[in-house]
């Protein structure tokens, strides 16, 4: 499912957040958004979600305008933070929830959260426990699950290997690459780490102060050099 920006404005007083004049993700596409803090990428992730009133400009879901209708929600899969969760309910209390708002009965939610116990690792469900007492290493967990669960076309997912250990961080960009090949699932994935990024998308997108300056071709896994380069330099001044 594509995904177009046009003339995008969002200002926070003084402070450009997102001035984006024209940027399409293609249907199938895997972005890696990266740049600084400050650089705009959670505010374009909001306003691409309809989380946040745009100045100006729209961001269009295949067909729909995100402002418009909410036809998109129902292709559309998101975790930006824990503020996404309900902590006051268990995982598996929570995964139902979320199944229930997509049409789906509990036996295809626990069918589709088995699919994940590697990255579970035992850590996640059939501990009675509320969302607000894991660690938010396992937090990271359950809202990446609760993204995936109804299997979208379009995946927005801020900082996913935040707080995750070396291995967990292993097994989601597995999984993630293998849900786009398998789906053709659009998929957009900001992150500080180059690395996980340049492992993970074969097109990268790199944000300052509210633009995207760079849209660089990773297919050959090219852009760690020149991102790198890029960073020191900025470094360096």
């Amino acid at each position: 499912m594509e995904i177009k920006i046009e003339q995008l404005r969002k200002n926070f007083g003084e402070k450009v957040a997102v001035d984006i004049d024209t940027y399409t993700i293609h249907s199938g596409d895997m972005l890696g958004l990266v740049g600084n803090n400050g650089a705009g990428k959670t505010t374009l992730f909001r306003l691409m979600l309809d989380l946040l009133k745009a100045d100006n400009g729209s961001v269009h879901i295949g067909e729909n305008n995100v402002c418009e209708n909410e036809d998109w929600k129902a292709h559309t899969g998101a975790f930006i933070d824990d503020g996404f969760l309900i902590d006051y309910l268990t995982p598996e209390e929570y995964f139902y929830f979320v199944g229930k708002m997509y049409g789906m009965k509990k036996e295809k939610v626990d069918e589709r959260v088995a699919q994940f116990e590697r990255f579970m690792n035992g850590e996640v469900i059939g501990h009675k426990k509320l969302i607000r007492d894991y660690s938010a290493g396992n937090k990271q967990k359950i809202g990446i699950i609760s993204a995936l669960l109804h299997q979208p076309q379009v995946l927005i997912l801020d900082e996913p290997f935040n707080f995750l250990d070396p291995s967990s961080q292993s097994i989601i960009k597995h999984l993630l690459k293998e849900y786009n090949q398998q789906t053709g699932a659009t998929i957009l994935v900001s992150s500080h780490n180059l690395n996980h990024t340049v492992d993970v998308c074969p097109r990268i997108a790199l944000m300052e102060h509210g633009h995207i300056i760079r849209d660089i071709d990773n297919r050959d896994n090219s852009a760690e050099k020149e991102l790198e380069d890029y960073f020191n330099v900025n470094v360096i001044e």
